[in-house]
Parts: structure tokens; sequence; C-alpha cells
């Protein structure tokens, strides 16, 4: 229950989730719900809960996880961005806050979100990279993967891509958009955009759509593993460090369609792409 004169604030958030046990509050682990409450607490002297648009996984990286919280305050969503951002740790920051709608809430008002998925794939490893894209050494097969991602668009049961002992009202969504683009020699980004998804949807499509590529499967197999609705005739779960939250859309028309693939590419090791070692 909501106390009286609370106002409702959203928070953007940016994240390095390589020294997190995801997002989620879990005892004895550290999170980066704990960190961001925990600093919250500290500017308004008292428990505060914050409402995130989704559960990232442990490893998992976000550019643009939207949360929100209630406080009776006169502070202004300014002094929130600055006050986070001087008690955060260096791998999260505070990148947009402004005081909302009461009713809003950062996931059940949410309309799509965008994931995207970087793969490094070069024959050496790259150190720097270790925890931010899944290093493939053999050579993947690009047009297929392409391919394989087609059959995702649309709206299905994505119960064969959904991690087993899950449990949700409704295993279907919609896929908006299931692309590949290719930065340089072997700097890969898949990028999802969704009405929702599973937990480890994205992972698991990613992992098998790379089976393609690799030639062990066809992307024909697409469309029987989604009418199977079996966990196990889709592929692996795909490594954690290589996915990102892009952002979440809450009003489709003013959606600013940026190129959400070249932001992971540029928005960190930028000279990256012009270095090969196949």
């Amino acid at each position: 229950m909501r106390r009286e004169g609370e106002r409702n604030f959203r928070l953007i958030l940016e994240y390095d989730g390589s020294n997190y046990h995801g997002w989620q509050r879990q005892k004895g682990l550290i999170t980066v719900q704990e960190v961001v409450e925990s600093c919250l607490g500290i500017m308004l002297d008292r428990p505060v809960k914050v409402r995130a648009s989704g559960r990232t996984d442990a490893g998992v990286h976000a550019f643009g996880q939207v949360v929100n919280f209630y406080a009776a305050t006169n502070l202004s969503p300014e002094d929130f961005q600055n006050g986070l951002n001087s008690l955060l740790p260096e791998d999260v920051v505070v990148v947009g806050a402004e005081e909302v709608d009461l009713s809003f809430h950062a996931r059940f008002s949410a309309k799509r979100k965008v994931y995207c998925y970087r793969i490094l794939n070069r024959r050496l490893r790259f150190p720097l990279l270790r925890n931010y894209a899944w290093h493939i050494p053999a050579k993947l097969d690009i047009e297929a993967m392409r391919d394989a991602l087609k059959h995702f668009l649309g709206e299905h049961d994505f119960s064969a891509f959904m991690a087993s002992k899950s449990s949700v009202k409704s295993r279907v969504r919609t896929v908006f958009k299931a692309e590949l683009d290719e930065f340089g020699s072997g700097n890969l980004v898949m990028t999802f955009e969704a009405n929702g998804f599973l937990r480890h949807m994205v992972r698991i499509m990613v992992g098998t759509v790379v089976e393609v590529g690799l030639g062990k499967r066809v992307p024909g197999d697409i469309p029987a593993i989604l009418k199977s609705l079996d966990r196990l005739q889709a592929g692996r779960t795909a490594p954690a460090h290589g996915l990102y939250l892009m952002k979440v859309i809450y009003d489709e028309s003013k959606d600013a369609g940026e190129n959400d693939a070249l932001r992971v590419i540029t928005s960190f090791l930028p000279e990256f792409t012009g270095r090969s070692a196949r």
C-alpha cells in the first residue's frame, strides 16, 4: 500500500552484469537490485522497493534496464540520478530519471523489449571481451543463421525455447525482430525484439541458431522445434555474458528505432573491429 504523498519515479540503468548474481535480490548474494535499493535507502533514509522491467540473469548486461519506485519526497528526478550515481558502484549507472504517472509499472506497462547477443567468431579468443561476448572459434555460416532467425518472427508458443521447470501462464510470445548483423571480421550481434520473453528464451534461440551456423542443424529445423513444444528439441543455452538488455519500449510511437546492434559494438572497445586474428 502506497503512503500519502508518494510519487512514482522511473530510472533507466546501464550495468555490467559480470560481478552480479543477476538482477533479483537473493539471500547472501550480490545482485543489481540489492545495490540499487541500498543506495536509494541511503538517500531516503528508509527501505525502498524497486520494480524492474525484467530479471536479468547472472552475467547478463544492460544498456536500458527500466525500474520504478515510489517515494514521498521533495527530491527531483535529477537529484535521484545525481545522488545514485555518486553512491552506486562503478559498474552500475543511472542514465535517465523522470517522474511518471502513479499507474506506471516498469514490468507490466512495457509493450516490447529488445535484447542483443554478441558473438566473437574468430580462431583466437580476445581476453578483453571474455565477459562480453561468446567466443566461437569455428567459422559460422552467417547466411544460414539469418535464414534460421526468420522462422522466429510472428506469434508462436516458445515452450521449446524456455528454461525447463519455468512456470508461466502463457508461453506464447510475438517476435517482431530477429536479425543478425556482422561488424568487421567476426563481430556478430543478434537482435531480438518481442512483446515479452520467457526465461532463457533469447539464449536458447541464440544457441540453436549457432548450431545452424556450425552445420549441426539446418534453418528449416526451427519450425519443427517450435511445434514440438519440447525444450530437448532446441539447442544449448548460450552463455549469459553475451546477452544485453538494450531497451524497454512503453510507447511504440516514440521508439527511436536506433541500431541496437551497432550500439553494442561501439559503446565499448570501439577499436576492436579493425583488429584481426583469424
